[in-house]
């Protein structure tokens, strides 16, 4: 079992004593010991994730590093955030995604409009089952709860990932005000209700909600 740990917070060591993990190309900053590297087809899916990320749009591009010793990673100088999954499902935009223990499955999950209107496709990553994943993020990540007393509503460009027993819906906050430049902005956002967690970025990408 690869063992992953935070060297500060832009930085990620695992540990391999013959372990594998799935990594974003080109993330390997060092390693000591001896590693392979093997780029993966279709986001680490093969011929059939390759066909299937093709036709929606979700692009990944992973490599396989295999080998005894310890790996570090790291992308553009990003926080990294760990996430035990326990048999479950995360969530997460693709290029948020920095690495994840092999044995884990990943996917794409078809998301409505709410991709639509963060500029980042209809469609978003998913890994599955009991693991340990590190995203990133501009800026440290704040992890909110979503009960089914207090949903939450989220800016599409500072939406990182979620995990848990959400549903999501897409919502437009444009009215007269906002049109003529005096609303607050936030044309539309994500609504998340249910019981789960929310991975929020304090920094907005650039989207068409941004724009209106």
């Amino acid at each position: 079992m690869a063992m992953f740990r935070l060297q500060g917070s832009k930085v990620l060591a695992v540990g391999m004593t013959g372990d594998a993990v799935k990594a974003k190309n080109g993330s390997m900053v060092a390693y000591d010991g001896r590693m392979d590297f093997k780029k993966l087809s279709g986001g680490g899916e093969g011929l059939r994730g390759m066909v299937t990320r093709r036709i929606t749009g979700e692009q990944m591009t992973l490599m396989e590093v295999k080998g005894e010793g310890t790996c570090y990673f790291a992308d553009r100088a990003s926080e990294i955030n760990l996430v035990a999954l326990h048999g479950d499902k995360l969530y997460v935009e693709s290029s948020n995604l920095l690495c994840a223990e092999a044995s884990l499955r990943t996917g794409t999950s078809f998301t409505g409009l709410r991709g639509g209107a963060s500029g980042t496709g209809l469609f978003t990553t998913t890994v599955e089952g009991s693991g340990q994943v590190a995203i990133m993020s501009d800026g440290p990540a704040v992890v909110l709860r979503v009960t089914p007393q207090y949903p939450l509503s989220v800016d599409p460009g500072a939406y990182v990932a979620h995990q848990g027993g959400l549903r999501q819906t897409f919502q437009s906050g444009v009215s007269f005000r906002t049109l003529l430049g005096e609303g607050g902005g936030e044309a539309f956002q994500i609504r998340f209700e249910g019981d789960g967690l929310v991975y929020v970025q304090p920094s907005e990408r650039n989207t068409v909600g941004g724009e209106v």
